[in-house]
């Protein structure tokens, strides 16, 4: 594998791994204000992205190549609602987007038909990724902070396979 690949590769497990402590944080946000069901939206988020991280891991030790961990950064811990925090998600899963848009963009650079095809399932996945956070943010505009439409839409949440 191309060493700069390789390297970019490192840095998106680094980055999918930041994910999922950034949802962990929103986990810890929800459990603190009395919203079960968003917590465990949020863990199940937090459990895709390190399955992210690990599918990319496996995938350099797949093609021989040398994972090197590094370190991670403090997530944002504070939010002013569960809008906010949602609207974080989007804002992050878009950032995410973007970054795995600029793998392939390098993949194909170097012409890594492997590492190309790969990536066409972080793809798709973003796509999905955007699409909840826009729909969640969307019921969350329709209902007052302060009102039982906020507890029926967390409720919604904790529905999350």
């Amino acid at each position: 594998m191309d060493k700069k690949l390789e390297k970019a590769f490192n840095e998106q497990i680094k980055n999918e791994f930041y994910s999922a402590y950034l949802y962990l944080s929103m986990v810890a946000y929800a459990e603190a204000n009395n919203l079960p069901g968003a917590a465990h939206w949020f863990k199940k988020q937090y459990g895709e992205e390190i399955s992210h991280g690990m599918k990319i891991f496996e995938f350099l030790n797949d093609r021989n190549a040398r994972v090197i961990l590094q370190a991670i950064a403090q997530p944002v811990s504070d939010f002013s609602s569960l809008l906010h925090a949602f609207e974080e998600t989007l804002k992050h899963e878009k950032k995410v987007t973007a970054l795995i848009e600029s793998l392939v963009d390098l993949a194909r650079k170097v012409e890594d038909k492997a590492a190309e095809i790969f990536l066409q399932w972080f793809i798709t996945e973003q796509v999905e990724e955007e699409k909840s956070a826009v729909q969640i943010i969307g019921h969350l505009k329709m209902v007052r902070p302060d009102s039982a439409g906020l507890i029926m839409l967390d409720k919604q949440l904790g529905k999350r396979e």
